[in-house]
């Protein structure tokens, strides 16, 4: 095992490589880069994407300059010392070189329009993403797991099929609708006040005891969690079920049931642990997907500033070093807890064995 870890983590090393340079070529071709933003707010206050929209006017505005929409006006001396600031005046193969050698020494740079460094960004932001990723994961697992067992033993039943039904309702919709029909409901929309509408804490937070402050922190993240785990839980039901399902119907399970081992030994004693295999051991990448890929929209419709509005935030604004500082350090997770899913169906299934795997 220890030889696959070993070549596991080296494989780390090429991948996020190759990651950050697609996404760096990609990000040459893509208009509208940093300096572009500022020259478009000093030359009329609007966006670069409603220049880039102009037709023949803005083809002209990047006609005269040679190189920027809308920098008619400006000095070209001024431009010279944007390039020069934001590091532009260099090769792209240079400054790529730069940003990985700074990104190994664990330095991600400055935003661009924020005067914050990309790290104290992300750890502003990350309360909001853990607590929609960590509770989101954990709801839909305690739930989903016995309801889908419950299915599996009553497969056919009416349980079975109303279940099901409104399994089936809760995944076709949207997140985001949920969460507008969540806040309609029970935050003040037309019917109840219940539950607070923006927000991961109160205004007077700190003022409150620590009881206080655990309660007004469930009280808010409430409607938000809920709106985030409903189509994880409806899936990850049916996996459970399905997975139930197959093994029950193996011989090993015929012949315990032959020795008169009872129903629930046979279920949670034997059955159990095959048939949670892909379930458990999907946990990390499960929770790093609801914690990194949070819906920008569920965070948009309850004021809640997380990783999602950061990421969908710094691509509008082209602030390269949040674009990249981020995907560099998740990228760099995302791999590790690839490593870690395949660690933990070791630990639940010492059987498995990668390394007669081919690599």
């Amino acid at each position: 095992m220890g030889a696959y870890v070993l070549r596991r983590l080296l494989l780390i090393i090429p991948t996020l490589i190759g990651i950050m340079v697609i996404n760096f070529a990609l990000v040459q071709f893509v208009p509208g880069g940093p300096i572009e933003q500022i020259i478009a707010r000093m030359d009329g206050g609007g966006d670069v994407f409603e220049r880039f929209a102009g037709g023949a006017d803005a083809g002209a505005d990047r006609g005269q300059q040679g190189m920027y929409v809308g920098a008619r006006g400006l000095p070209p001396e001024f431009i010279e010392e944007l390039e020069r600031q934001f590091g532009f005046d260099r090769p792209p193969l240079e400054r790529f070189l730069t940003m990985m050698w700074n990104y190994m020494r664990l330095d991600f740079g400055e935003s661009y329009f924020r005067s914050i460094s990309v790290i104290d960004l992300v750890l502003e932001k990350l309360p909001v993403s853990i607590s929609l990723g960590l509770w989101s994961t954990l709801i839909a697992y305690l739930v989903s797991i016995p309801l889908g067992i419950r299915k599996a033993v009553r497969d056919g039943s009416r349980f079975d099929t109303w279940t099901s039904g409104a399994i089936i309702v809760g995944y076709a919709i949207p997140g985001f609708l949920f969460a507008i029909l969540l806040l309609v409901l029970f935050a003040g929309g037309s019917y109840f006040q219940i539950f607070p509408l923006r927000g991961l804490t109160s205004d007077n937070w700190s003022e409150l005891s620590l009881v206080g402050k655990v309660l007004d922190y469930f009280w808010h993240i409430t409607l938000p969690v809920l709106a985030s785990t409903i189509s994880a839980f409806a899936t990850l039901t049916l996996l459970t079920k399905n997975s139930f399902l197959e093994e029950i119907k193996k011989q090993y399970v015929v012949t315990a049931r032959a020795k008169g081992v009872t129903e629930r030994r046979v279920l949670y004693g034997h059955v159990f642990r095959n048939a949670m295999l892909i379930i458990i051991a999907g946990f990390p990448a499960v929770f790093v997907s609801v914690f990194f890929g949070g819906s920008l929209i569920i965070e948009t419709i309850f004021s809640l500033d997380g990783l999602g509005r950061l990421g969908f935030e710094a691509a509008v604004a082209r602030d390269y070093p949040v674009i990249f500082g981020t995907l560099f350090t998740f990228g760099l997770l995302g791999l590790f807890v690839g490593l870690l899913s395949d660690l933990m169906y070791v630990w639940i299934d010492p059987r498995i064995d990668f390394e007669t795997r081919e690599t």
